[in-house]
């Protein structure tokens, strides 16, 4: 009897430590607009800091900038309308 209540208690603690490490469920994937929606403010975010940077820039001349912000701007026109593409 006694040996049937230790090992009942072994086993009962066991399956508790079994069940205690299992993982917990996924998180759930962002669906297709969302995702499009963060790759479009991520986009915006880089395209003002760069915007920024070129602006800020003792160096350039006028000239100079002015053809950096038009590359800047093509660049960001196409992979705006890849996104759209999606």
């Amino acid at each position: 009897m006694k040996k049937l209540i230790i090992s009942m208690i072994v086993l009962l603690g066991l399956s508790m430590n079994v069940s205690a490490q299992q993982r917990p469920p996924a998180p759930p994937h962002p669906s297709k607009s969302e995702l499009i929606a963060m790759k479009s403010r991520e986009l915006d975010r880089r395209y003002n800091e760069e915007k920024k940077l070129i602006l800020n820039h003792p160096l350039a001349t006028k000239k100079m900038k002015r053809d950096q912000l038009k590359a800047l701007n093509e660049k960001y026109q196409s992979q705006k309308r890849l996104l759209k593409k999606m």
